[in-house]
């Protein structure tokens, strides 16, 4: 009994000893303190946060609820860090640089902390304009990506100054004093912003147009328009990225009115042989007749033709009119191309010579598809010039197109003198 009495009093001095020791105090108090931090995170996530995801789960989008539970998830670790900031003072025997650190450290982790959860709040923001029927035509990802740089910096200066124990203000005026280094710094950015405005406000971009800008060899789509770049997929599938800026100081061309306008253009020259372009004769005409597209035009110019050559006394001398091989085939196209309902009539049609060159004589269609998808608007165009070609011999016309060694090497025609 008498041992057992001993070790009695030799354990309770060893822990009186222990307790009253400064670090054990401090250790001792620190583990409460964690503790305390922990069952509040606790609290915070367990009780707190469920609750509110059920009722996030009544709200009409439930896309973005997802994303909005997990900003206030991330916005509940600023409950431990607020039990310690608050708590750390009184733990005894702590010294007081290291409760100012872990307060100035707690602050900037808040600060952090809220900083992400407003990006992701904009974020959401975005999410929920992009569904509005007009957002692809003012985007505003840019503005978005600008107020996510605003709030980074913001909270980069806000954390600085409570690290360094300082006033915010402090630190703005020292930042008046390197304008110029961070003129250059955010050069691009702040041209990039001054482009998304024009851009927005002028809308001369939107997502899903057809943009060209052989400069940097773009032909394709944008598929994304954002603060500092705008993606164009090209039609070989490649992505381009194009700084925003240059969209304003770069000449492009943009094809939405093209696609708005439910026609696309077709401008293409055939190239005839000027050696062929002779006079018709009258059995030429009337066996060109049996063309449906001709009888109203031939039947119409004959006989304004005989009139006037009958009033000037022309008659079949030098000076009297005639119809000519190639006039008569441009009436052909033209009505030829009048008769296609994938042709709009609605917009300019013409069927004009060009000037002749060392290449022939051009006949150029100027004409509008009433399609603007790409495959079909090739098809019509594939279409007409094959039957342009080929219908050509029987006007008396011939293409040119520059001898090849196949030509070359060809037997020559010899032509009678008479013909």
């Amino acid at each position: 009994m008498r041992h057992l009495s001993v070790s009695s009093e030799n354990v309770g001095t060893l822990t009186q000893k222990y307790v009253s020791e400064p670090w054990m105090q401090s250790g001792v108090a620190l583990l409460l303190l964690g503790l305390v931090a922990w069952i509040a995170n606790w609290v915070a996530k367990r009780i707190v946060l469920k609750l509110l995801m059920r009722l996030l789960d009544h709200l009409p989008f439930r896309v973005e609820a997802s994303q909005i539970g997990a900003i206030v998830a991330r916005l509940s670790n600023i409950v431990p860090a607020l039990v310690i900031q608050n708590g750390v003072g009184a733990v005894p025997h702590m010294p007081a640089g290291a409760i100012v650190f872990v307060r100035s450290f707690c602050a900037a982790f808040m600060i952090l902390t809220i900083a992400i959860a407003l990006s992701g709040l904009l974020t959401v923001l975005n999410d929920l304009y992009q569904r509005r029927p007009y957002a692809a035509n003012r985007p505003i990802k840019g503005y978005v990506q600008l107020g996510k740089l605003l709030i980074y910096a913001a909270s980069a200066i806000l954390v600085i100054a409570v690290l360094m124990d300082e006033s915010p203000l402090l630190l703005l005026s020292g930042l008046g004093a390197m304008a110029a280094v961070l003129m250059l710094v955010f050069k691009d950015t702040i041209l990039s912003l001054v482009a998304s405005v024009q851009i927005g406000s002028n809308d001369m971009v939107r997502v899903g147009d057809w943009i060209e800008m052989p400069q940097f060899n773009v032909d394709g789509d944008v598929i994304d328009i954002a603060l500092h770049t705008v993606k164009i997929q090209n039609f070989d599938k490649t992505i381009t990225t194009v700084p925003t800026h240059r969209l304003i100081s770069e000449s492009f061309r943009n094809w939405r009115g093209m696609a708005e306008s439910g026609g696309r253009r077709m401008m293409r020259s055939v190239m005839i042989d000027q050696n062929s372009v002779r006079f018709l004769q009258a059995e030429e005409l009337d066996g060109m007749s049996r063309f449906a597209l001709l009888r109203d035009y031939l039947a119409t110019k004959r006989q304004d033709i005989e009139q006037w050559n009958a009033q000037k006394a022309a008659g079949e001398s030098v000076n009297g009119r005639r119809l000519t091989n190639i006039g008569t085939f441009r009436a052909y196209v033209l009505a030829y191309l009048q008769s296609r309902s994938d042709i709009d009539g609605d917009k300019t049609l013409l069927v004009r010579q060009l000037a002749p060159s060392e290449n022939g004589l051009p006949l150029q269609i100027y004409a509008f598809a009433n399609t603007t998808a790409w495959g079909e608007y090739e098809g019509i165009q594939a279409d007409i010039f094959d039957h342009l070609i080929a219908i050509m011999p029987e006007f008396g016309l011939r293409l040119f197109q520059r001898p090849a060694g196949s030509d070359l090497s060809a037997p020559r025609v010899m032509i009678p003198a008479h013909a």
